[in-house]
Formats: C-alpha cells, structure tokens, sequence
C-alpha cells in the first residue's frame, strides 16, 4: 500500500508554494493537496528559484511577494517567467499591490484577505488556458 501511495503522489502535478508563514503555506498546501496537486513548499525565493532549476516536474508557481530574504515574490515571479516561459504564476499580496510593472506577462495577481480555494481558483483558470 505504501508503494501506491509514493505513485499517487508521483504523478500529481507538482506546484511550487513560496511563502515565509508557516501556517499560510500550510493551510494553501492543504487546499492544493485536496484538489490533486502535490505541493512544494519554499520559504524563500532564493531556495524556490534553485527547485525551480532543478525539478522539471514543477507545473506552476504559487508566491507571496513579502519574503525572507532578499529577493521578493515580484522578482522571483519575473525570474520563473524568464527561465520557464508558460509557466502559471500566482501572486499574493496582502500589502503590496498590483504593479503591472512587476508582474511578469501571464502572471495572476491575488489580494488578501482571501483564501486558500480563491488561489486554487486562480491557478485553476491559469492552468487551463495554459497551452
């Protein structure tokens, strides 16, 4: 039973969560898991954009823009984008705002306060326009 598991697992489709909350990046990867995806989580861009050079399996990108460290979501956003174009990208913000300027072409912005099944929603439409 526990190979089945470790299958399951291997074939859903894998989404890369940044975010330095801990119970935030919990409670989203627990609405992601439900919906059939295996969620990735990072706490810090520079860590995200190392997964996202090393695991070609990653199918979409899930950031807050606050970050520990020294490089913010906007930036880790327009970094994705280079490196992996097509790739969904979710924005969240409960401070920052939409800046056209700092959000890469085909990248979605989310305020809070929302929830974790509005982003689900989000990176859903993305995922199905994606082609």
């Amino acid at each position: 039973m526990g190979d089945e598991t470790m299958t399951d697992q291997a074939e859903r489709p894998v989404v890369l969560v940044v975010e330095d909350e801990a119970l935030t990046i919990m409670d989203l990867a627990d609405v992601l898991e439900a919906a059939g995806y295996q969620a990735l989580q990072s706490a810090s861009a520079e860590r995200a954009l190392g997964l996202l050079e090393t695991r070609g399996d990653i199918v979409a990108l899930i950031t807050d823009v606050e970050l520990s460290g020294r490089i913010d979501g906007f930036a880790l956003a327009r970094s994705a984008a280079q490196s992996r174009p097509g790739l969904p990208i979710v924005i969240v913000s409960g401070r920052a705002k939409a800046d056209p300027d700092l959000i890469p072409a085909g990248a979605r912005f989310v305020a809070r306060p929302c929830g974790g099944d509005d982003i689900l929603d989000v990176l859903t439409g993305l995922m199905a326009n994606r082609g």
